[in-house]
């Protein structure tokens, strides 16, 4: 018997001696999901103490599969992507050792929900162009300034920040990261109404919050680094999630196409037929971006696969649009929301149509995507900078 196949039969024994202990019927929700993440099943390639056991990325799928085949509670993902996708892995990578028990597992819970304060009004894709400044005021940080476009912010207590704590330094140089609380005085958070007529972003301004110093993550300066690992987990998040064959939004319009008959051409059906072709190939991409995931952190090729998922389901939706008629132009609600998480396959064409946008500027703009791949991934010479070793305060606003 090889190691793997010992090593996944003990861990089902392992499974089943803790639902044994821990009746899905008749235990309560939130104790049920920390009493999973105190034995090491929560996320089982996080190390021991921390949600898990060690053991590789490859058999968490096989363990969420048990849990749920169980009846057992879930912890919700979609209303916490921030916070398991990108928050944790950097806590993980940077933190110390009293941040990981503090944050990593309310976060597993979504006891604690996440959100990301980093893009501003004049720092999106530059995104080292920050202007939110943090000073030092003995064991505390005192930050001023404004975020924008921070996804859930309004049902986040916590938020993954980056700010400007060395003026005088070149701007990819004095950066800081921190987490802040997002109940503490002076976080003001107000709704962004989108083309899709609810509120999923926000606008945040921080005035003197104090974030003490043990909420600092990583060394001070080290911004940059710690962010773009955070990034980096993003785009994988974003674009590099697993789907089924026919899975996201090539699953839906195959669905108008098989449905509605008498709305197909063959230009449509050309078209559909090479979307359906490149979804493939970014699915079996994604299989492989995943397998290299294993090995460490992810890199660079994230950012392919985010850039092609945002296309994909640009020309998806808009193809969508096109085979339903006149039944695609209508719009179900234009109610002002602030929604919990995005349903994206779950609404209406059009909403997928105008929701769809945003997917190349979430996560990093096409345009930042196309330059790291041609230079990180590809090795093409890189874009001209003239700014990055001109200290920030001299840059020109």
């Amino acid at each position: 018997m090889s190691d793997e196949i010992i090593l996944r039969e003990g861990l089902r024994r392992r499974i089943a001696d803790f639902l044994a202990a821990h009746d899905p019927a008749a235990t309560e929700r939130p104790a049920f999901l920390r009493a999973r993440y105190d034995a090491g099943l929560a996320w089982v390639f996080f190390p021991e103490g921390h949600g898990g056991l060690g053991l590789p990325r490859d058999l968490q799928p096989e363990v969420d599969r048990l849990f749920h085949e169980a009846g057992a509670p879930g912890n919700s993902p979609e209303k916490n992507g921030i916070g398991l996708g990108m928050a944790a892995p950097t806590i993980l990578a940077y933190g110390t050792e009293e941040q990981k028990k503090r944050f990593l597992k309310p976060l597993w819970t979504g006891e604690e929900i996440w959100c990301q304060l980093f893009s501003e009004p004049g720092a999106g894709s530059d995104l080292a162009a920050i202007a939110t400044r943090a000073v030092k005021d003995g064991d505390t940080w005192v930050v001023n300034g404004q975020k924008v476009w921070t996804s859930g912010a309004h049902n986040a207590r916590f938020a993954i920040l980056v700010a400007r704590t060395e003026p005088d330094l070149p701007k990819h140089k004095g950066l800081t990261y921190f987490l802040c609380d997002m109940t503490d005085p002076g976080v003001e958070i107000r709704p962004l109404r989108q083309i899709t007529g609810e509120a999923e972003f926000n606008e945040v301004f921080l005035t003197d919050v104090r974030i003490p110093d043990e909420h600092r993550l990583g060394a001070e300066g080290e911004g940059w680094r710690v962010a773009n690992a955070t990034l980096n987990n993003e785009r994988v998040a974003i674009g590099g999630h697993a789907v089924p064959r026919e899975g996201g939004m090539v699953g839906v319009v195959s669905r108008a196409w098989r449905e509605r008959p008498e709305l197909r051409t063959p230009e449509l059906h050309d078209r559909l037929m090479r979307l359906w072709v490149d979804a493939e190939v970014a699915r079996v991409t994604g299989q492989r971006l995943r397998q290299k995931l294993l090995l460490g952190q992810p890199g660079p090729e994230g950012s392919a696969m985010k850039l092609t998922f945002a296309r994909l389901n640009q020309r998806l939706s808009g193809l969508e649009l096109e085979l339903l008629g006149e039944d695609g132009l209508r719009y179900s609600d234009w109610t002002m929301v602030r929604p919990e998480r995005v349903e994206f396959t779950g609404r209406d064409a059009g909403y997928r149509y105008l929701r769809a946008k945003g997917n190349s500027i979430e996560g990093g703009t096409s345009e930042i995507l196309r330059n790291i791949v041609a230079e990180r991934v590809l090795g093409l010479p890189a874009e001209p900078r003239v700014d990055k070793d001109i200290p920030w305060k001299e840059l020109q606003k």
